[in-house]
């Protein structure tokens, strides 16, 4: 019997956790988390902001009861003041003050990121605030109602930021987004699935400023400007989107990092530490894509680390098969996703990219009742021909089209392979010449 202490008890942590207590019940498990609430799905907070699920219910798929009714010790709301790593002793101090102290045989860190705080003058007026935990939503929900907020600017055009952006405007907001990149969901799509995505905004009124640099926010008390290299914005409510940083500070100059802070693990999670686990947004992970470690802040690879963390800490040796990063948003109808690398980051990471790309309707032309065309683009390795990376965009549900492209990352397919992948037809799903069959066989 061991006892597994963990830090953390969000995505990565949640996942470890009931992979200890529902296979190895022997081991005692102890949790310590920061917040108020466990497993919170930061994914649909935009979701519940824009009015398009009926509150923050269907969110939370675990809680502090539920642990502890599988036998864990939970503190909740919980700050981990220390941690003797030599002696393997974890002190916390919670809410009322009282100091815990749990040793441990094996820990599990699960600290999750932290949202990236500008160094702007400004970001402490009112209105000004960060949208990553249940009571950032809530809060936000709050602020929308009042009158006085008509005007909304999202500094970050990302993943959260465009989803924020079509949330403030389901509210009827005049919402501004804002980035010092070109165009937005550059790190996951190369730019004619960045120009649609940016057509989808313009057409649904959504303003964009690209290429601008946030220099200041003014305003008497509450925010009323954002002042940028290029000009001003009246604004009434700002939200910082500018992306995340892996929270790292507890293992500070004791456990190895990379360059961004993230704890360094191998494939089984472990740390440069004897018996100290790290999983989720605040370690790394193997990316298949570029072949080695890299940084994925994602809550599918967080779960995946958690399991694998968790089984080798209880003694079952295990191993991550790595990752390719896959992603997708959905955007007033219109869905797009990606998996690996794009043509600009395969430049970036010492590939010579080539790419080959298709674009025709899901179904035969016959078949009339949803039936929207699909684009694909396949990024591959013009030396060794594998696929690198995968980007589609539709109308139609295309989710499930990007694992193939994931396993085919994974697995180092080639993009001659692809031209005769068993791909099955039938008029209600595809064409017999589909658009994957497509891409493939006209590739160079």
């Amino acid at each position: 019997m061991s006892k597994i202490v963990f830090v953390g008890s969000n995505h990565a942590g949640t996942a470890a956790i009931n992979t200890v207590l529902d296979n190895y019940k022997d081991n005692e498990v102890v949790v310590f988390d920061r917040n108020s609430n466990i497993s919170f799905l930061g994914c649909g907070m935009a979701l519940w902001i824009g009015n398009v699920i009926d509150g923050p219910e269907g969110l939370f798929y675990s809680s502090k009861d539920k642990m502890e009714a599988k036998g864990a010790k939970v503190h909740m709301e919980t700050e981990i003041e220390d941690i003797d790593f030599e002696n393997k002793i974890i002190t916390g101090k919670n809410k009322n003050g009282e100091e815990i102290k749990e040793s441990y045989d094996k820990l599990i860190l699960a600290t999750g990121s932290l949202p990236i705080s500008p160094n702007i003058p400004g970001k402490d007026l009112e209105n000004v605030q960060f949208v990553k935990l249940y009571q950032d939503a809530a809060q936000t929900i709050e602020r929308l109602k009042n009158p006085d907020i008509k005007k909304i600017t999202v500094i970050g055009a990302g993943y959260i930021g465009v989803e924020l952006a079509e949330a403030f405007k389901r509210h009827g907001k005049s919402v501004t987004l804002l980035d010092l990149a070109s165009t937005c969901l550059e790190r996951y799509y190369d730019e004619p699935f960045t120009k649609m995505m940016e057509q989808n905004l313009l057409d649904n009124g959504i303003d964009l400023r690209f290429g601008e640099k946030v220099v200041e926010l003014k305003g008497n008390g509450k925010v009323e400007k954002v002042v940028t290299d290029k000009g001003e914005i009246d604004t009434d409510m700002v939200v910082l989107a500018i992306g995340f940083l892996p929270n790292t500070s507890i293992g500070k100059g004791k456990i190895e990092t990379i360059g961004n802070g993230a704890f360094k693990v191998n494939l089984k999670g472990e740390t440069s530490v004897k018996d100290v686990y790290a999983i989720g947004d605040c370690a790394t992970i193997y990316d298949n894509s570029k072949d080695q470690t890299s940084y994925i802040a994602l809550a599918s690879n967080a779960v995946r680390t958690g399991i694998v963390a968790a089984h080798n800490a209880c003694g079952t040796e295990l191993e991550s098969i790595g990752v390719q990063g896959s992603n997708g948003i959905s955007i007033y109808g219109l869905n797009m996703v990606s998996t690996g690398l794009t043509v600009n980051t395969a430049k970036m990471f010492g590939f010579d990219p080539e790419y080959t790309e298709y674009e025709d309707s899901q179904k035969p032309a016959f078949m009339k009742h949803d039936n929207n065309n699909v684009k694909v683009r396949i990024v591959y390795d013009k030396k060794t021909r594998r696929v690198l990376g995968a980007q589609m965009a539709s109308k139609q549900d295309i989710s499930m089209g990007i694992h193939m492209f994931s396993l085919a990352i994974q697995e180092k397919v080639t993009i001659d392979k692809l031209r005769l992948l068993d791909l099955f037809f039938l008029p209600h799903f595809n064409q017999p010449y589909n658009y994957i069959t497509m891409a493939a066989l006209t590739a160079k």
